[in-house]
């Protein structure tokens, strides 16, 4: 039952912090091992789902420290989390294309913690109470790492696009 209620949840979880379709179901299917484990350890007076996905992000924050993932590009990233709009011509299609890989490879550039928030908050578009819960922090620090993270990813899109203008 846990599976079926929260697998696509965690899979886009895992495939935004992982860029791969192959590493997602992996990375989804070893979290799902680690909650079986330790669902013993579950307050029942905390939220079930908060719990989970702090359960997932820790876990996805520690795999990436052990192998060092730092993905280039995102081509199979899953259209629905970016919008999935008809393209009036193929230019616009090449050009939003081009944008997302250059927002991901900005957001890839972030550190693991404050690509968590960006990818919770405005990706995946919970609130920052939930985002809280999830990473286990202050609110103000939630607010705080998600503000320094959009001022990151924007001082690096603007010199990526500095940089393209030049050429």
């Amino acid at each position: 039952m846990l599976v079926n209620t929260y697998s696509k949840r965690i899979f886009n979880i895992a495939y935004q912090f992982a860029g791969s379709y192959q590493e997602a179901e992996d990375l989804t299917q070893d979290i799902f091992l680690k909650l079986n484990n330790s669902l013993s350890k579950y307050d029942f007076k905390r939220n079930f789902s908060a719990w989970l996905f702090t359960l997932a992000r820790n876990y996805l924050i520690d795999q990436y420290r052990r192998t060092k993932w730092e993905k280039q590009t995102r081509d199979d990233f899953n259209d629905h989390y970016l919008s999935s709009e008809a393209f009036e011509n193929p230019e616009e299609g090449v050009v939003k294309e081009e944008n997302k890989r250059t927002v991901w490879q900005g957001i890839n550039n972030l550190t693991s913690e404050i690509r968590m928030a960006i990818i919770l908050r405005d990706i995946q578009g919970k609130q920052y109470e939930e985002i809280a819960e999830i990473m286990s922090l202050p609110l103000g620090t939630v607010k705080s790492r998600i503000n320094r993270g959009r001022l990151q990813l924007a001082k690096i899109l603007k010199e990526k696009k500095e940089r393209r203008n030049e050429m």
